[in-house]
């Protein structure tokens, strides 16, 4: 009898916070954790502010980043999606398991938020030297899919030894890929009778095997 009384007021005094999910919700909140109904909200966030949305590892989406170098100075990315489905446009800002966009970053900066699996990057978003290109899933509110506190992402490195332009401002990411227009050669000076091919320096152009996390 004492047992059933006991178990009564436990239940009256988390009454005041919603039924018996409302202490669970006291007790993340102590932790630093938002319930929700797909994961858990934390604390962390990516750089733009937006929160990080915890998922257990068994069945949390994944990702993988391909990159190769095409013949007209601009680079394809592919990416490799477990567990996870690409909105179309116009869905729900809704969390919903295992769905979302992915956004593209290059050395950090955001160049195109994704709603397929692949992607035409700019020869002129990649200047000459080494870069990190990476892919990060995202739910359809805008948080981030997490595992352990990480969130669900895959990094390549390239390399481009050909002379491009600098990048400019930062533009706000695009819905879609958007074909890319083929680079003309550059017409060989005068006198010159054997120009060289726009492909000859490309071919030192390399991408890294990707890191996922």
């Amino acid at each position: 009898m004492r047992w059933t009384r006991g178990l009564l007021v436990a239940l009256a005094l988390c009454a005041p916070l919603g039924g018996a999910a409302g202490c669970g919700a006291g007790e993340a909140h102590e932790r630093g954790v938002t319930a929700s109904p797909v994961g858990t909200l934390l604390d962390e966030t990516d750089d733009e502010g937006r929160l990080y949305r915890e998922v257990g590892k068994k069945g949390a989406p994944e990702v993988a980043i391909e990159i190769q170098p095409d013949s007209a100075d601009n680079w394809d990315v592919r990416l490799t999606v477990r567990n996870f489905r690409f909105s179309p446009v116009g869905a729900r800002t809704v969390p919903a398991a295992g769905r979302g966009t992915a956004r593209l970053y290059v050395d950090g900066r955001t160049v195109a938020r994704l709603r397929t699996a692949e992607y035409h990057l700019a020869g002129h978003l990649v200047p000459r030297g080494t870069h990190h290109v990476t892919a990060r899933l995202y739910a359809d509110d805008g948080t981030v899919w997490a595992v352990h506190g990480e969130p669900v992402e895959s990094t390549a490195d390239i390399t481009a030894s050909d002379s491009g332009s600098a990048p400019g401002p930062e533009q706000a990411p695009r819905e879609m890929p958007a074909p890319g227009a083929a680079a003309s050669a550059a017409p060989p000076p005068r006198g010159s009778t054997s120009p060289v091919p726009p492909i000859a320096s490309q071919a030192t152009r390399s991408a890294v095997v990707p890191q996922s996390r």
